[in-house]
């Protein structure tokens, strides 16, 4: 590691900006609408399954549609990566052309489904994606949902994704509604989220589990919070003032509307005991400033006002956002000042969106090792197996909360694809995801073993993680541990038995794993996440050369599950790389490709009024051109105390050209220097920051894997 010492005085000026709420056309047409309704009929729209108004003009319309990674659970529809998958891109562009990209198919499946009175779950315009919640542990069976553990990649990605939803119309229409969910501190476990009680320290909720949502709200303007389902300091999620009116509404000043967790109002009486009934319950969730009940619950807004719990003024204030969501989309009555109410269903499935998901998919994969020559495969090698319960297995490429598309790659497909036409390829799964093997003759073994180069596809599906009730093979849809199932391991134990060259391990799944066994035995192992349906392409493009590796590690990778903190403290203590001090096998951020970017002319300078800027010079000495990641990190005084060993403030993709060099300029604004307070407060503290720009998380683990890392001293 090469350090410069630099010493920059900052001054900061930290700009409040203040927002001043206006009476638009769509509040003005909102509050006409709900004055002709009728009280039942108010009541009626409060939850996620409502029913039409004909003498209104009002169509049925459910709130409830999913499009993590494309339109979910609703027919054809072009299926990308999992969003842990997208987060390793570390590609704003491209996030940002896969939300488009979806709110475009979902448009065009709405106009479908309205044209034949289709108005069944799953086919409206309410988005209940992204989900920003950090994935603080490995054992999380939804981290896969998730963009990484780091708040402000988390953010920054969530951003560009809701930004390429919702679309930029000057007018205020949006293209879909999205959402950030789940507001707040939801990340596992899965078998206690009814019923927990979290009590995080007041640091931590405002580093960790509130940043992406901030963003969200105030840097891409979301149109929908989903509360979560566990209690934050004994107030149910979906039903606290402090998060929601407190800090939503009043202190960033969100303007759309708030939806429950599916039966999170239940979980108020139910789960947590706050309330006595459902009517008590009603009352709690829409005086803290929920709008819609993704649920039944609400069936007792009457009986809350018969009690006098509630006004119907506090009917009418929980309304109002709901109707502007739906005059914004432009779907309360034919609007022709819409510009989203015309989309034709050939863009559902077409070959921008198929070419744009392979891109995705080949982006997102992390080269994780490459010895002795295993990568890139020769299209001209001459005998080549294909193994692994993962291999030919569409499934394996899905994740959770996806779409179906009508083509799919499997990894196998994808590497028959590329090799010529005198190549012996042969396959065979040669074990099951988690199940020992009966058959005492395995002949598997004996032709991954004589093949020149074996391809093992292993590691998880959705039936080994997940949310709570989805993998069937797991503890409520976490995993007990991060081991990769004994079945998969003793089976690639057994090929490198006989074959101590030419193996190539390709992982898959929503979360990291304990790969230190898998990494001895194998000469190239690849991240593959769920890559979504062109996965299999987008592998055999990188496996033979054809794109280079150009993936990071959102998360980090941990050397022993054992030593990891109890996964029910919420606490940030030992976690990330912000925290962690060891058991480090993988750092976050890491990934490798076919070159080596070196980092050089480290130059940090400070203004008063703008904050930092720091350049650096990155030069490609390998033959082939390199897309590098650098990271720019910030550790402030009193690292590992009150403040984090280190924290991401900036990041880009950028191509590096074969023998050449290109310089690269990042603009850091005064508060990424700030560090939060024990009292969540956030405050720029005076002393000597170190600036480090490198292509992972700097950390000892860092250094030993070779990581290029340039450091430099701001004083402020």
């Amino acid at each position: 590691m090469r350090t410069h010492t630099l010493i920059v005085c900052l001054a900061v000026t930290m700009a409040v900006s203040a927002q001043t709420p206006t009476m638009n056309k769509f509040e003005k047409e909102a509050n006409d609408i709900i004055s002709q309704m009728t009280l039942q009929e108010k009541f009626s729209q409060l939850m996620n399954e409502t029913p039409g108004i004909p003498r209104l003009g009002i169509e049925p319309y459910d709130w409830w549609n999913e499009g993590l990674h494309g339109v979910g659970r609703s027919g054809r529809a072009t299926v990308f990566p999992q969003p842990i998958g997208l987060a390793a891109t570390f590609d704003t562009g491209i996030v940002s052309q896969i939300g488009d990209a979806i709110a475009t198919e979902a448009r065009a499946k709405y106009i479908v489904a309205r044209r034949n009175k289709n108005y069944a779950r799953y086919t409206g315009l309410t988005f209940w994606s992204p989900n920003v919640n950090i994935f603080r542990d490995p054992r999380w069976g939804r981290g896969m949902e998730t963009w990484g553990e780091d708040p402000f990649l988390t953010g920054t990605m969530g951003t560009a994704f809701v930004r390429g939803m919702q679309g930029d119309d000057p007018q205020g229409y949006l293209k879909v509604a999205a959402c950030g969910k789940h507001f707040a501190v939801h990340s596992g476990p899965e078998a206690t989220r009814h019923t927990v009680d979290v009590q995080p320290s007041r640091h931590d909720l405002w580093e960790t589990y509130l940043p992406a949502f901030r963003m969200l709200v105030k840097d891409a303007g979301v149109e929908i919070i989903m509360g979560a389902y566990n209690r934050v300091y004994g107030e149910s999620a979906s039903g606290s003032k402090l998060l929601l009116t407190d800090i939503l509404r009043k202190q960033w000043g969100f303007k759309g509307h708030i939806v429950s967790d599916c039966d999170a109002v239940t979980d108020i009486y139910k789960g947590h005991h706050i309330a006595k009934s459902e009517a008590e319950a009603c009352a709690i969730a829409i005086k803290a400033g929920l709008n819609v009940e993704c649920g039944s619950t609400f069936r007792s807004l009457h009986q809350a006002l018969d009690q006098h719990l509630l006004t119907e003024q506090d009917i009418d204030n929980a309304l109002r956002p709901l109707m502007v969501t739906r005059l914004r989309l432009g779907i309360i009555h034919p609007d022709a000042d819409c510009p989203y109410n015309h989309v034709d269903e050939a863009v559902i499935g077409s070959e921008k969106h198929v070419s744009l998901a392979r891109q995705a998919a080949a982006e997102s994969m992390v080269l994780l090792k490459n010895e002795r020559g295993a990568l890139p495969i020769d299209k001209n090698i001459h005998t080549l197996f294909v193994t692994g319960a993962g291999a030919a297995d569409a499934f394996w490429l899905m994740g959770n909360y996806f779409g179906i598309s009508d083509r799919y790659s499997t990894y196998l497909q994808g590497i028959v694809s590329k090799v010529s036409s005198g190549t012996a390829v042969n396959y065979r799964p040669g074990v099951l995801e988690n199940t020992p093997t009966r058959n005492a003759i395995n002949w598997a073994v004996d032709e991954a073993a004589g093949a020149e180069k074996t391809i093992v596809v292993m590691g998880n599906n959705g039936n080994l993680e997940g949310e709570e009730g989805e993998a069937i093979d797991s503890e409520r849809g976490d995993r007990p541990d991060i081991s990769i199932p004994e079945s998969q391991m003793n089976y690639l134990r057994q090929i490198c038995r006989r074959k101590q060259q030419g193996v190539i391990v390709v992982l898959t799944g929503g979360s990291p794993v304990d790969v230190r066994e898998v990494c001895q035995l194998a000469d190239a192992v690849v991240m593959a996440w769920y890559p979504g349906q062109e996965g299999g392409y987008a592998l055999a493009d990188l496996l033979f050369g054809d794109r280079n590796f150009s993936g990071r590690l959102p998360v980090t990778f941990p050397a022993d599950g054992a030593l990891l903190p109890p996964f029910e403290d919420y606490s940030m203590r030992g976690r990330t790389y912000k925290y962690m001090t060891g058991n480090i096998y993988f750092p976050f951020g890491y990934g490798l490709s076919y070159g080596r970017v070196g980092y050089s002319h480290l130059q940090v300078k400070a203004d008063r009024k703008q904050g930092a800027t720091v350049t650096v010079t990155l030069t490609n000495d390998s033959p082939n051109d390199v897309t590098e990641t650098p990271q720019v990190y910030i550790t402030a005084p009193g690292a590992g105390t009150t403040a984090p060993l280190q924290q991401l403030a900036a990041f880009r993709r950028v191509t590096v050209k074969a023998g050449q060099q290109t310089q690269v300029t990042f603009t850091l604004p005064a508060d990424r220097f700030t560090t939060v307070q024990d009292d969540g407060s956030s405050r720029l503290l005076k002393g000597t920051y170190t600036v480090t720009v490198s292509s992972a998380a700097p950390s000892p683990r860092s250094a030993a894997l070779g990581v290029s890392t340039l450091q430099a001293e701001v004083k402020l």
